[in-house]
């Protein structure tokens, strides 16, 4: 039996979901970073090592992980709330000044003294290649304080959430008794919970809505290589079973996406024009899926409108995001 495809989402509809955007709000927890770059130009091989030597130019700040999820729910135009830890460091008030400079709400950061703010660095060289990176993390799972300190912001910014979404990046935030929480609060609210997951936190995610591996994480949840779309229906299928969540959106890279939620299931091909950069991808999907489904449109047309946005972004530089306009666009 062949894999079905999605329906095409008609360009009516797709104007009257992205106009409800600024109507709509998603409550975002999760590993909130910080994405520094340090750009210049490569002038020679370093004499101590076969490493090239970069002569520096300037540094640029950018948000990552959870925070540029949020960052991508308000380039959209809808509203969003960021719930996560930082520590109390120079990185973390790095990230409170890009939070602020892109609108981002604050409010709901819990900050663990002692703790470092997960940063990346990268080394870029001319023509956005990159050198090298470098992390500073505590990756370690937070103490029972933190998580009563999240799940207290959570219930307090719950209220008028069309959506909620966990960003987790394995970074200690996500822990298992927070994802109870958040489950328990999502079913009696009635309010969607969508988890961009890591595979070692899988049973975590129980009674969730939808979760959105990516290839590589789906093949491994499923125990199954995907080369196929019945490869994605089944290995979606089984990560239903084994996950006990409602739904799952596979993103396949430059062959699209799949989706299996409930009564509507099928496959979207991919719609990037170039490739520039496929980081934060993943960030950009889950946050125009959460807007949607938090805006009224249904799982498979919350996955046509994340398929179009993943095909923008894809071709900007770094964890960048996509406008409604930019969206609109795509559907005319």
């Amino acid at each position: 039996m062949s894999a079905p495809a999605l329906p095409a989402l008609p360009f009516d509809r797709a104007q009257t979901i992205i106009e409800r955007f600024p109507r709509a709000s998603v409550l975002v927890i999760g590993d909130v970073m910080l994405d520094r770059f340090l750009f210049g130009r490569v002038s020679r091989i370093s004499p101590e090592a076969p490493v090239p030597v970069v002569v520096h130019d300037h540094d640029e700040y950018r948000l990552g992980g959870a925070a540029n999820v949020a960052h991508n729910v308000i380039a959209l135009g809808g509203r969003a709330v960021l719930a996560g830890m930082v520590g109390d460091d120079e990185d973390a008030r790095a990230l409170a000044d890009e939070l602020k400079a892109r609108s981002v709400p604050a409010s709901a950061l819990v900050t663990v003294p002692g703790r470092r703010t997960t940063t990346k660095v990268r080394v870029v060289t001319s023509r956005n290649q990159q050198v090298a990176r470098i992390d500073y993390e505590a990756d370690a799972d937070v103490d029972a304080a933190t998580e009563d300190g999240l799940m207290a912001v959570v219930d307090h910014h719950l209220d008028g959430a069309g959506a909620m979404l966990v960003s987790d990046y394995q970074k200690g935030v996500v822990s298992r008794r927070l994802m109870a929480h958040l489950v328990a609060r999502s079913h009696e609210r009635g309010v969607p919970l969508l988890v961009d997951p890591k595979v070692p936190h899988l049973e975590f995610y129980r009674g969730a809505t939808l979760v959105t591996p990516n290839h590589t994480e789906a093949e491994v949840a499923a125990g199954r290589r995907i080369r196929t779309l019945d490869d994605a229906r089944e290995a979606a299928a089984s990560i239903v079973a084994r996950g006990g969540v409602a739904g799952v959106l596979i993103t396949l890279g430059d062959r699209g996406l799949w989706l299996t939620a409930g009564a509507e299931a099928g496959a979207l091909a991919a719609t990037a024009r170039e490739v520039s950069d496929v980081t934060g991808a993943g960030d950009t999907v889950i946050a125009t899926l959460a807007l949607a489904l938090a805006a009224g449109a249904t799982p498979a047309e919350g996955a046509a409108l994340a398929n179009e946005s993943a095909g923008i972004v894809v071709g900007k530089f770094g964890a960048a995001t996509v406008s409604a306009e930019e969206l609109r666009a795509r559907f005319r």
